[in-house]
């Protein structure tokens, strides 16, 4: 099964009214023709605004967390309905820098994600081992408990991406080789088939999320069970995200 490419640009804690709009409407002005789906995650600031730049263009919205809970006394949080309001498709849940930050279990993703799923949003999951763990050898052991204890069981390939975010590789621009990196995406495909069944992991997009840029993002696309990635970086320069795009081959 032919699985279209997604490229997804997670800004982090970047991007101010001016910048941030600027950056978008680059993105959108550069991305029309793309070969892939694109979509751009900023702040929660900056959602209403980018929304915006992005009306009338493909590009995708998303936020980059929300709570589990549809409403309530949860200061500072964010539902998933609200997101939606906003004009947001997708969320990224359980990015290493959450559960390391703020100490987000796999149970809590899982609920944010069955609430994103309840709202209509495609989540964003994310899974990844520490370079200690790398190094001893339990890569395929871990990704497989986060993918049991993250994954809910209202996951689908329609309302579900996994990006596999190697923690040792982001932000430090190490990289495991594509070759590296496609086991574990073929790891994640094939630990997911019970749960999703022989359609529905052909059908799984998978992204890659460790230090992908121009420089190694062929390589890394070329690959069968990549099917896209979540730049973090390399999504602040639209040169470099739109480089990017035009990797990702259809």
């Amino acid at each position: 099964m032919s699985r279209r490419p997604l490229i997804a640009g997670n800004w982090k804690m970047n991007g101010l009214l001016s910048d941030g709009t600027a950056l978008a409407q680059a993105v959108a002005q550069g991305g029309g023709d793309a070969p892939c789906d694109i979509l751009i995650c900023p702040p929660v600031t900056l959602l209403g605004a980018v929304k915006s730049v992005l009306s009338g263009s493909a590009i995708h919205l998303g936020a980059q967390d929300c709570h589990w809970q549809e409403k309530g006394a949860h200061t500072g949080d964010i539902s998933a309905q609200m997101l939606v309001d906003v004009g947001c498709s997708h969320v990224i849940l359980g990015h290493s820098e959450r559960r390391a930050d703020h100490g987000e279990t796999d149970s809590q993703v899982a609920q944010k994600a069955s609430a994103a799923h309840q709202a209509g949003l495609i989540a964003v999951i994310c899974v990844g081992e520490t370079e200690a763990q790398r190094d001893a050898g339990d890569t395929m052991s871990v990704i497989s408990a986060q993918l049991d204890g993250s994954v809910p069981r209202s996951a689908t390939s329609e309302n579900t991406v996994i990006a596999y975010e190697p923690v040792w590789a982001i932000g430090t621009g190490r990289t495991p080789t594509a070759q590296e990196a496609n086991q574990v995406h073929a790891h994640i495909r094939a630990h997911l088939r019970g749960h999703l069944g022989a359609e529905g992991i052909a059908a799984l997009r998978i992204l890659y999320g460790g230090s992908m840029k121009p420089g190694n993002a062929a390589d890394l696309l070329a690959q069968p069970d990549i099917d896209g990635g979540l730049i973090g970086g390399a999504a602040l320069k639209a040169e470099d995200f739109l480089s990017i795009v035009a990797a990702a081959k259809a």
